[in-house]
This record gives C-alpha cells, structure tokens and sequence, in this order.
C-alpha cells in the first residue's frame, strides 16, 4: 500500500521557546495546519526529527537553526459513524458549519451516548467534507454545549479552520452570548450577593462571577467552585427581565469550562431553573408566580438555558460573522408564564 503520508520541512527561527513542543507550534508553517495538540501526538509517536535525529521529548532543549522534519500520516476514517439526523444548518461553507442544536443531543460520542450524537449527523451531513487536523477525518469541535442547552455552536469542516477558530475560543476573542432563567433575581443592591466570594459588579450592573472550577470531589459527574485548584473561569450575568422571584439573564463567557454557567449562577444564589445537577430542591411559589407559571417550572425537564447568539471571525476569509438564536418553545412558554 502506498505511503500517503506528508513530510513538513522547516527550519526553528531566531530566539526560540525553551521547550522543542512550544518552539515547533511557533514556528510549523501555517499551511501544514498543525494543531499545537497534533504536534504533540507526533512528538510521542516519534514523527518529528530534528537535524535528522528522531526527538520524543517534548521538554527538550531547540536551538535557533535546527532542521525540522515532521512526518505527518494521511488522516485516517472515523470510528464514529454516520447517521442521519436532521440538522438545523443556520450557515455552512466549504470551511464551517453552524448548527442551531436542539436541547437533548450530545454533541460527541461518549460513554452512555455512543451514537445519536451531533457528531454522527455531522459525518453524514458533510460526507467527505471534513477535518483532520487530530489524526482522524471528522468534524473538528472547537467548542461544545451540554446535552440539555439548546442553542447555537460552530464546527470546523477543514483543518484551516479547526486551528482558526480553536484560535479565537483560546484567546476569548468569539462572542458567545446566552440566555437563562434563573430563581432569584440578581441584584446589585442585595447585599447578601454581594458577600459571594468570587462575585463583583461591573459597570453596568453586569454580575462578573471569577472562581476556579473543577471536578467534584465525591461526584465525578459534577463541577464544582474553588478557589485554590481548579481551571480560571469567569462568567458575566446581566439582568435582562426581573419578576417577582425569577429573572431572565444574558450571560457572556470568557472562558469556557465545563458546566461554566450553570455552576457559576448555582454558587451566587441563582440556579437556572429546571437544572437537575446543580439547581438544588429551590422551587417557584404561587405567592410569587402564577399557577401556570410555578407548574411549569417544576416540570420543566432541563436548565433554562440557550446559547442564543455567536459571534466569530471566518478563519478563512476573514469576514465577521455573528448568528442569533431565538428562544425555543420550551422556554419562550415558561418565559411567558412568568411575565402574566
């Protein structure tokens, strides 16, 4: 069988990073589409040389003027079939693909959700169209959104792409807006909010929650606050409609872990209604709400949450690019309720 693998020759320039694995990501051309997370994988399966010599480490000391030579293996098909699945396109081109998801579907494959996954459909969606800046052709993910939000997320079809776009969610520069039902309404004159560790008003009257987040001590499922282990995470809630025990808020992420937004109203008093992991037991009041109002909320089977505008730089031409999503059913119904 023919060896269909690419070799990528260039040379470290001057004042290189201490480390081989920083100064190859600085320095790989651009064209050969190398993620610094591929090079890594390179490194360890020994297809990277320097000055002719196989290098594993990626610790290893580079010196301006070394000859690089990575040997880059055709990317292969994915384990992960395809599947057809109707998918709400909002916008797709040669390079990306944005899909407004509907609450309920994973996005990848993972254990308990081996298939019916975003992933699939995507597969099937673009046919040959796809990436394979990690080794294997697919859909390259550079963000996700839990299986229960709804609401907009872009996938990169070319490795071009891929880098550009994981580019632009590294340095927080795409915009990522999202809409919430909460319990409670988040006002900057309650005193007892403002005594949260990790809460502080901005401007505006924008709620900036900062903290670390990690995995749950005792539930490996969850997320949890910290504030000495953990990954930086910084979440801004603004009111956008208070009623008498309940709000719709926008919230904006600088970051993006795992869970972000729901841990993060959770840990300042206002879990996201319907939120079966980290809302609690809080339940709505008919002295406060209306009948249909409290019904709905107490059945309602997922976070209020919707990924509501996004908002990017096209990785290939250039062009801003900003979508929005409208509310949907689910929420706009219990939105509804709460305002009569």
């Amino acid at each position: 069988m023919a060896d269909l693998s690419t070799v990528v020759r260039f040379t470290i320039a001057e004042d290189p990073p201490a480390r081989l694995d920083k100064a190859l990501a600085r320095d790989v051309p651009e064209a050969a589409t190398l993620s610094r997370s591929r090079i890594a994988k390179l490194l360890a399966e020994g297809a990277v040389r320097v000055d002719g010599a196989v290098a594993t480490d990626a610790k290893a000391a580079i010196a301006e003027g070394a000859r690089i030579e990575i040997t880059v293996p055709q990317a292969a098909e994915s384990h992960i079939g395809a599947q057809e699945i109707p998918l709400d396109v909002v916008w797709e081109d040669h390079d990306l693909i944005v899909i407004d998801k509907p609450a309920g579907m994973v996005v990848h494959p993972a254990p308990g959700s081996p298939d019916g996954t975003l992933v699939n459909a995507l597969i099937h969606h673009c046919g040959e169209d796809l990436s394979g800046v990690g080794g294997a052709k697919r859909p390259g993910i550079v963000h996700r959104i839990d299986k229960d939000t709804s609401g907009l997320l872009v996938v990169a079809k070319t490795d071009r792409a891929h880098q550009g776009l994981a580019l632009q969610f590294e340095k927080h520069s795409a915009e990522r807006h999202y809409l919430a039902l909460c319990h409670g309404v988040p006002d900057p004159n309650d005193p007892r909010l403002r005594g949260v560790k990790g809460a502080s008003f901005e401007t505006g009257s924008v709620l900036r929650i900062q903290t670390l987040l990690g995995r749950h001590r005792t539930d490996r499922q969850r997320q949890a606050v910290s504030f000495d282990q953990g990954r930086h995470a910084v979440t801004r809630a603004k009111l956008v409609e208070a009623f008498a025990a309940s709000a719709l808020v926008e919230c904006r992420l600088e970051t993006g872990r795992t869970h972000q937004i729901r841990v993060h109203m959770s840990h300042v008093g206002h879990a996201l209604i319907g939120d079966p992991v980290y809302g609690g037991r809080r339940k709505m009041s008919e002295k406060t709400h209306s009948a249909k109002a409290v019904a709905l909320a107490a059945g309602f089977g997922r976070q209020a949450l919707h990924a509501a505008s996004l908002g990017f730089t096209h990785p290939a031409t250039g062009e801003k690019l900003r979508f929005e999503s409208p509310l949907p059913a689910d929420m706009a119904e219990l939105l509804a309720a709460l305002r009569g």
